[in-house]
């Protein structure tokens, strides 16, 4: 039987689920989890997405995420296919690890992006020392949402979700707080858990277009390197790794180019060298000021 195609749209907010194969935990420990939200935020940064909630529990996790003009498909594959790397070298193990494809979810409303949010949230009353302060579960994002906890991971857009229950922040808190604790009737966990496909959402966020040609980003980043574009190309020049890093992440975020298609563009260079340098740019782009608004800059060049 054919796969059922997965619902897409460039403005959509999804639900998204992860469950491991039954007869292994996703999450065996701390360090695995906080490996797994490790990789959400590189991802996060390299397409330019939104995490607007999470939950990690043993064997399946829970996002909520703004695609941005993002392929939610490709965002995912990078985050699980990476997990699974990890897990399975530190485990020495082979084969699957989630069950099937992730599962997703476009939200198609304002109540359904609500409740979804809570049910995430609520997710941690199902372990007994946390039954009634879920917040208190680190690997949620709830204690972000209420002001209890710092994120450490800088993950958590936590702002429009919350803005939906009150106007002032401290209300809002409070209110979305004492709603977490009736997510979790079975007629909503089957909801939740996918029996039913929902609808597209259109959203009023402002979208990133993600229709620039690889010789644009070229072109800026020789521009803001003081190179030419023929350097982007050379192969051994330590020098110019940042520049490179900075063009792979820029094309694999705003032109959807894989590390396949970066290749052939830049010459001279594998697909495995490609996500070397992306994960050097990302890097970059989260810790050297000079960079951390390239994206900005790059569509204000374009723009004007």
């Amino acid at each position: 039987m054919a796969r059922k195609a997965r619902l897409k749209a460039d403005d959509a907010i999804f639900h998204i689920m992860c469950k491991s194969i039954s007869e292994v935990d996703l999450f065996r420990d701390d360090e695995d989890k906080e490996k797994y939200l490790s990789l959400v935020k590189k991802y996060k940064d390299l397409y330019h997405v939104k995490i607007y909630g999470y939950c990690l529990m043993d064997n399946h996790s829970h996002l909520l995420i703004y695609a941005n003009g993002a392929d939610i498909s490709k965002v995912m594959h990078g985050i699980n296919f990476s997990y699974a790397m990890y897990f399975n070298k530190k485990y020495k193990r082979e084969g699957h690890l989630f069950k099937d494809r992730f599962k997703s979810k476009i939200v198609d409303n304002d109540r359904y992006l609500r409740t979804v949010s809570l049910y995430i949230h609520n997710n941690p009353t199902d372990i007994g020392e946390f039954k009634d302060c879920p917040e208190k579960y680190a690997y949620s994002s709830l204690g972000i949402y209420i002001g209890k906890t710092r994120d450490h991971f800088n993950l958590v857009d936590f702002g429009f979700v919350i803005g939906f229950f009150g106007n002032n922040l401290d209300f809002a808190r409070k209110h979305y707080y004492s709603l977490v604790f009736g997510c979790n009737d079975e007629k909503l966990k089957e909801e939740f858990e996918f029996k039913h496909e929902k609808t597209k959402y259109i959203s009023e966020r402002k979208l990133l277009v993600r229709n620039f040609k690889s010789e644009d980003i070229m072109e800026f980043i020789a521009t803001k390197m003081d190179i030419s574009k023929f350097q982007l190309h050379m192969k051994y020049s330590r020098k110019l790794v940042e520049a490179r890093a900075l063009t792979v992440v820029l094309m694999r975020s705003i032109c959807n180019l894989n590390s396949s298609d970066i290749s052939v563009v830049l010459g001279n260079i594998t697909p495995a060298r490609v996500s070397k340098l992306s994960t050097i740019g990302i890097e970059l782009i989260g810790s050297d000021k000079k960079y951390e608004n390239i994206l900005q800059e790059f569509i204000k060049y374009y723009v004007h």
